[in-house]
């Protein structure tokens, strides 16, 4: 039921008002959301790999590892979101002494330490209780950082065609880079811990240079966690391999 918990604890739900705090600190105070019952079904046998009745999904779903202390020991992907992770981290950590932790990550491979800057943030494994919810989850500022410096890098290069296109539409101005887990109407302004970032365009160009990251945004909310249109995520997952292998050198 672990799984089930961590990836039911970073479902959308139903938008609630946000209060402002640190990024450092657990941010959203939602009620818990159910988990359906395909999703129930999925994760009921995650992590009960001594036990032989695992289902041949959970198998191919879920990978164990063999590991040295401090490094993961299972993974798994989110059954809504392919492009998402859930990395167990046995306790202690650098993030608790005494409770496991999902370190949520947009790589498939575990990070190389419950720290990593490939690692999105944290949310508590416990077996326990109601479990973890939106409230837990904390968020990792190495994480931030490489996420605006991959969409920077991008916008220089052009290799995403939403963001071109919204710069010829926009012509002359300032541009937001929204998160596409709550896309605003055509026309109006994102919520703010929905925009990104700010840059700057002139005759339908980006100027990359002028990038401004916002400091409002919160890469977890009750729509979900981050979600980048295709050329920015694509940018995102190449850099934060790129840290990767850096990091394990």
């Amino acid at each position: 039921m672990l799984a089930a918990r961590a990836v039911s604890a970073l479902r959308p739900a139903a938008r609630h008002p946000i209060r402002q705090c640190s990024p450092h600190t657990p941010v959203l105070k939602l009620t818990r959301t159910a988990s359906l019952p395909h999703l129930q079904a999925f994760t009921r046998s995650l992590y009960l790999s001594s036990r032989p009745a695992l289902s041949r999904t959970c198998l191919r779903a879920t990978r164990t590892y063999s590991s040295p202390p401090g490094t993961a020991v299972q993974s798994f992907p989110d059954p809504d979101r392919p492009d998402l992770f859930y990395h167990l981290f046995p306790a202690p950590t650098s993030i608790s002494s005494s409770t496991p932790v999902f370190a949520v990550s947009f790589l498939p491979d575990p990070p190389p330490s419950v720290l990593s800057c490939a690692v999105v943030g944290w949310l508590p494994a416990s077996g326990s209780g109601e479990g973890a919810g939106l409230n837990d989850f904390v968020e990792n500022e190495r994480f931030r950082e490489v996420l605006h410096g991959a969409i920077q890098s991008a916008l220089r290069d052009g290799v995403d065609e939403v963001q071109k296109n919204g710069a010829i539409q926009t012509r002359e101005g300032w541009m937001h880079i929204h998160d596409n887990r709550n896309i605003p109407a055509l026309g109006r302004i994102g919520d703010p811990d929905d925009i990104i970032a700010s840059v700057r365009v002139e005759n339908g160009e980006i100027l990359a240079e002028t990038y401004q990251a916002m400091p409002s945004y919160r890469l977890c909310t009750s729509d979900g966690v981050l979600q980048l249109t295709e050329g920015l995520a694509a940018r995102l997952v190449e850099v934060l391999r790129k840290k990767v292998r850096e990091e394990q050198q």
